[in-house]
């Protein structure tokens, strides 16, 4: 499988920056990094595979290997791997605009500064973003970490690639036809087993799905159509229009991570009101979505 992708990275991006980012976890199991380059199984469109991922000697692209012993990947394939590598690092943003606000935020200067080259991390697989932000509902992230490893190796699948073995998501196929009471040893409370379940259920079917979202046209439409499927509020549906659309207006406002960075920032002995923060993201416009990755980034 000697076949190798380049694809070019725009102006404010780091590689090290990212890379530290994808580290800041030692329970994540969906991928590794190793002496500078991440390596991950994806699902191209139905193609399991597993990817290489590093950056060119003159820092001007990403370097995506495909690793295993099989035949090269198709001309289908190699662009849907593509596609999945360029939403995780959200190569198709131009951050100009963001850095050039950011620098004359009070509050996003340090963290513009710190990171600089820093992308959203990209979830490009529906069922995992909405997943994870269910998984993640009313509890710190290290458990949010655990229950997502039970998850994965409970109902996940593996593929080997250089005597490696390499953890894959769930398939929402998979997760569809469980019960709660399988759920629950992996001590996922009821309503989020449910939950999941449910979401499950609606993408096997065809009825929710990446491309049916953004063809809504505009954040709030895509907000609503989140918001009526049982499990997902306002945080859960930003954080999938953040992560898996994309969408750089997304603001997951009610977020204790993003409250608990503010109270930092500011120097406060108590976490900022909403329509605190409202008026402190006044200057934010159309960047949400970034200015509250960079504020996480201030935490974890």
């Amino acid at each position: 499988m000697a076949v190798q992708l380049s694809l070019p990275v725009p102006e404010l991006f780091s590689f090290a920056q990212n890379l530290s980012y994808l580290e800041r976890s030692p329970l994540e199991i969906l991928y590794t990094v190793q002496n500078g380059k991440v390596y991950r199984a994806i699902d191209a469109e139905g193609t399991a595979l597993v990817v290489e991922i590093g950056m060119a000697a003159d820092d001007s692209a990403l370097l995506v290997r495909f690793l295993g012993d099989g035949p090269p990947p198709g001309a289908a394939v190699r662009a849907a791997a593509t596609r999945y590598v360029r939403r995780w690092f959200d190569l198709d943003t131009d951050l100009r605009p963001f850095d050039e606000m950011a620098q004359k935020d009070t509050l996003l200067q340090e963290p513009a500064r710190l990171y600089r080259g820093l992308r959203i991390a990209g979830i490009p697989d529906l069922f995992e973003a909405i997943s994870w932000g269910i998984l993640g509902q009313q509890i710190n992230l290290p458990f949010a970490y655990t229950l997502k490893r039970r998850l994965i190796e409970q109902y996940g699948r593996r593929l080997e690639a250089g005597n490696q073995s390499y953890a894959m998501f769930p398939t929402p196929e998979r997760i569809a036809g469980l019960s709660v009471e399988e759920l629950r040893p992996l001590q996922l409370s009821s309503r989020k087993s449910e939950y999941l379940i449910h979401v499950a259920q609606l993408i096997g079917r065809g009825e929710l799905s990446r491309e049916g979202l953004l063809a809504e046209g505009d954040l709030a439409r895509m907000e609503q159509a989140l918001v009526r499927i049982r499990g997902i509020g306002p945080w859960t549906a930003n954080y999938v229009l953040m992560r898996c659309l994309q969408m750089p207006t997304a603001f997951p406002i009610a977020d204790v991570g993003l409250h608990l960075a503010l109270k930092q920032a500011l120097g406060w002995d108590r976490k900022p009101t909403i329509p605190e923060i409202r008026e402190l993201a006044g200057g934010w416009s159309g960047w949400e979505a970034y200015a509250t990755f960079y504020m996480w980034r201030l935490l974890y």
